[in-house]
């Protein structure tokens, strides 16, 4: 009987395909430590490796299965610089800002890459992603785009399709066009998290798996986290919950919030499959966006499918399937073999949220569906903080994320209302 999360509904191919997922115990008795690191997906499992192998005690609890959350069950592409684009940056905070903001970004893709090849995790990587535009009069912004990155941020991966060059590289012709960037690739999320762990664990990190944290107090100079079995105390915490705040801390869970996202593997394409021949990831123009990519065996991962609500959608094979079938027409009865789903974290303008929310407790997440590379990052730069360099975390504390408006109760609503919205404008 496969292992189902209690938190993301579906089972994931990611899980069918990583292997060995080695378990580790809960929290039992209390314990001490340099550092408490709450949520075990990528940001909380980076900074325990980078903190242990710097000499750091650290400790970290996930109240469900490390890759459970987001990081375990997203598309698994890269992307490139920041969430936003770095010209829309540079309108916002002035050139020397954005153009250290996409340098850490590009940074954090090369350290991703790194960190994999070094501890010996294989990814199943596979390079280049496209990003195509459904409303035609968007080209002229991908066409500038393209030559802004080369010209002014240094960035010459970029090349412009038409949308003759477009269907040939999709095996669609839904699209009018967009960019295809050499520079990135995709990877199989749920191998680098459990390889992450592995890492972690090996440098001596405290790993502690189906440890839920009921609360988090900062006094005299001490946090306290206080779980079912035990509690943690530590010098300095990390809030690396992401969109699982829950209760646990208010300033987080009014500034990031949980969206839905589903994804469908079909059956192998097989080989003479004209979708996607060069094995790009793929991501298109929409508020709701679509992305989707090939595996390693030729399977079609598609995403895009959002809720804005919590509860498990119902028929995700059959919504996943209808979207597949409005690009790839020719695949309308496609089987799916594996169909999941899972909650990201956003905020409003979708730009990572990093702040001390309170003493000594920092808070990290909200990555806004371009957290592959930037939450490991954020890891890391944690962990740089703490042992001394507060200086390239600084960058992403001091963008202004205000929180989402209406409150507790008011803001799910509002979220669901404005989200849908945006829903709709994607279709006139």
């Amino acid at each position: 009987m496969p292992y189902q999360s209690p938190i993301s509904p579906g089972y994931s191919w990611y899980e069918a395909t990583v292997g060995e997922r080695p378990g580790y115990p809960a929290l039992d008795g209390d314990v001490k430590a340099d550092v408490v690191i709450v949520g075990g997906g990528f940001t909380g499992l980076s900074a325990a490796a980078h903190l242990a192998r710097a000499g750091v005690d650290v400790a970290l609890v996930e109240a469900h299965r490390f890759g459970d959350g987001a990081s375990g069950r997203n598309g698994g592409q890269l992307g490139t610089g920041q969430r936003a684009w770095a010209e829309d940056l540079e309108e916002e905070l002035g050139f020397t800002r954005a153009k250290a903001l996409f340098d850490l970004g590009e940074e954090a893709k090369q350290h991703l890459l790194d960190f994999a090849a070094t501890n010996n995790i294989d990814l199943d990587y596979m390079p280049g992603q496209i990003s195509v535009a459904h409303k035609k009069r968007y080209l002229k912004h991908y066409r500038a785009h393209a030559e802004i990155m080369a010209e002014r941020f240094g960035y010459p991966h970029l090349t412009f399709l038409d949308a003759g060059e477009a269907a040939r590289r999709l095996g669609s012709r839904l699209y009018h066009g967009g960019l295809a960037d050499s520079g990135t690739g995709h990877i199989h999320p749920l191998k680098l998290l459990v390889g992450t762990a592995r890492v972690a664990a090996a440098a001596g990190a405290k790993l502690y798996e189906k440890t839920p944290a009921s609360g988090i107090k900062s006094a005299g100079g001490k946090v306290h986290v206080t779980t079912p079995r035990g509690t943690i105390t530590a010098d300095k915490c990390l809030m690396a919950t992401n969109a699982h705040c829950g209760g646990l801390e208010p300033v987080t869970a009014a500034h990031v919030m949980p969206i839905g996202s589903f994804i469908g593997a079909t059956a192998p394409l097989g080989p003479d499959s004209p979708v996607i021949p060069g094995g790009e990831s793929v991501d298109d123009s929409r508020f709701v966006v679509r992305y989707f990519r090939k595996s390693r065996d030729g399977r079609l991962l598609f995403g895009g499918r959002e809720i804005y609500s919590k509860g498990d959608p119902q028929n995700i094979k059959d919504q996943i399937r209808r979207q597949i079938a409005e690009v790839y027409p020719d695949l309308k009865g496609v089987e799916i073999t594996h169909a999941w789903g899972g909650y990201v974290g956003i905020t409003l303008p979708r730009k990572p949220f990093v702040r001390e929310v309170m003493p000594n407790v920092v808070s990290a997440g909200g990555y806004s569906g371009h957290g592959v590379m930037l939450s490991n990052f954020t890891g890391k730069l944690y962990a740089e903080a703490v042992t001394g360099n507060r200086d390239r975390l600084k960058l992403f504390e001091e963008l202004k994320i205000p929180p989402f408006p209406g409150g507790p109760r008011l803001r799910p609503a509002l979220l669901f209302l404005a989200l849908n919205w945006y829903a709709l404008r994607d279709r006139i």
